[in-house]
């Protein structure tokens, strides 16, 4: 009998919806492979008595149970078999399920046909086997949030990673989110019960950073009047997460290549040898190979990190997951003690067309800001875009009052008539903020009991310069209201 070619095999598709089964089921056909297809556990249980395939796809929610939870059973009596997880529940949760059950690969919906292909052609070629783990629930407090392909993409290699200790390097830009890939990476994997310990390298002076990572002993430099253990010893069986490694100094660079080749370490001062048995994660925000070529990051040190790259894209680049963001921000801040709110179909727009600089680090903290100062539970485009544009700065009491512009309109005509000139003469500017600015720094003295310092840095002034605007504006301090009581 010929053999089977290893690229091509039989392949038992499990899904409840026609059309899938349909399209799928024909474009596996097309590309040689013999497919059977099933619509329950029961009809995959069926099916795999009959015959065992090469190749398994299941989606995770069957009318009779979860896939996931079914792959392991598979797997317990078939080890070899490759598991391919489809699921529109396209969460980190998810994937790691899938990882951790034993599944060879996951595909969140939708997914294009080429790669489902690509999928089950590599899984007959590998026909690798994972280790089955029992299941963990779905944990709705993971702080990695959403479902476009670029975050899919980071599930799949977090789910991977989480089983085994290999050097991570996170990259992405500032607010993307690179701490919470190292938190979950270690709160996922088999160091969870140990401590996660982060360091920031760009914060650390540079004399002192490998004290700050090694540790010191008494005496070892001045200053030093006790042992201290570095933040290697205080990871010892967990994780360390090496933020913005691209800031390290070169020297620095030299001892942290050492470490990670011998996997010991001495304090500074110090001469006893310590194995250093943490897992590294590092991420930054530069180019590294950039900094490579530049001489600012040694290249040894680059390949030693970068033994898998995870690159986290910027917000404005998925763009379909701001709205989930929000709601997520949204729930926090009613968990928080805040009350519930929603944003209105508008006020999403208004979040989605915007570039987000700060990524989801901004997103989070505009959210925050409309939960807490936004007078209405509906949350609508006029307040998202007051928010992002600046016109609600941090610290203030309540939304921009939509009567401001209706006075502003009344001060112009109230000049008009007073002096048609003052339209034309190029003072209006000074006029309008002049007549503001007097009910403006009254208001802030009243509200501070009479405080002038505490006046001026509310106002944003310089306190001498608020003394010199009180006496232009003839202002009386010699007698303030008390400031109104918290609450």
């Amino acid at each position: 009998m010929p053999q089977r070619s290893p690229t091509v095999g039989r392949v038992l598709l499990v899904d409840d919806d026609d059309s899938i089964r349909t399209v799928v089921a024909h474009a596996l056909r097309r590309a040689g492979h013999d497919v059977r297809t099933a619509a329950s556990l029961v009809e995959l249980d069926r099916e795999m008595r009959q015959s065992a395939p090469d190749v398994l796809l299941t989606d995770v929610v069957l009318p009779d149970g979860d896939g996931i939870d079914h792959a392991a059973a598979v797997l317990r009596d078939h080890p070899t078999l490759p598991i391919i997880v489809l699921s529109a529940r396209n969460t980190l949760t998810t994937a790691v399920r899938a990882n951790e059950a034993g599944a060879y690969d996951y595909l969140p919906k939708p997914f294009d046909l080429d790669t489902l292909t690509r999928a089950v052609t590599a899984a007959l070629e590998r026909r690798i086997g994972a280790s089955t783990q029992p299941e963990e629930a779905d944990d709705p407090s993971l702080p990695l949030i959403g479902r476009s392909p670029a975050m899919q993409e980071v599930y799949r290699v977090i789910a991977r990673v989480v089983s085994n200790d290999l050097t991570v390097l996170v990259s992405g830009e500032s607010g993307t989110g690179k701490e919470l890939v190292a938190r979950a990476i270690h709160d996922l994997g088999g160091r969870k019960a140990a401590p996660f310990v982060p360091i920031n390298m760009a914060a650390i002076p540079r004399e002192l950073i490998e004290a700050e990572l090694f540790g010191h002993e008494r005496g070892a430099f001045t200053g030093a009047a006790q042992r201290n253990a570095g933040r290697f010893e205080q990871a010892a069986g967990g994780t360390l997460f090496l933020d913005e490694i691209g800031d390290m100094p070169i020297e620095a660079q030299t001892r942290l290549l050492r470490v990670l080749q011998s996997g010991e370490f001495t304090t500074v001062g110090g001469a006893r040898t310590i194995r250093a048995d943490v897992r590294i994660v590092a991420a930054t925000n530069r180019d590294l190979q950039q900094a490579v070529a530049s001489g600012q990051f040694r290249e040894d040190l680059y390949y030693r990190l970068n033994v898998v790259p995870i690159a986290l894209p910027p917000l404005r680049d998925r763009r379909g997951d701001i709205a989930e963001l929000a709601r997520h921000f949204l729930d926090r801040a009613a968990e928080a003690g805040l009350k519930r709110k929603t944003l209105d179909a508008a006020a999403v727009d208004v979040l989605e067309a915007h570039d987000w600089p700060g990524n989801v680090r901004e997103l989070e903290n505009v959210i925050r800001r409309l939960a807490a100062l936004s007078r209405d539970d509906h949350i609508g485009a006029t307040e998202v875009r007051a928010t992002i544009g600046g016109g609600m700065p941090a610290g203030q009491d309540a939304l921009p009052d939509p009567g401001i512009d209706a006075a502003v309109r009344a001060m112009i005509e109230r000049l008009a008539r007073q002096d048609p000139r003052a339209l034309d003469d190029g003072s209006l500017y000074a006029r309008i903020i002049g007549e503001a600015e007097r009910p403006l720094i009254e208001a802030m003295l009243a509200r501070h009991g009479g405080n002038q310092l505490r006046a001026a840095r509310a106002i944003g002034l310089n306190r001498n310069t608020l003394r010199k605007r009180l006496d232009m504006l003839g202002i009386d301090t010699t007698t303030r209201p008390p400031a109104p009581a918290d609450g």
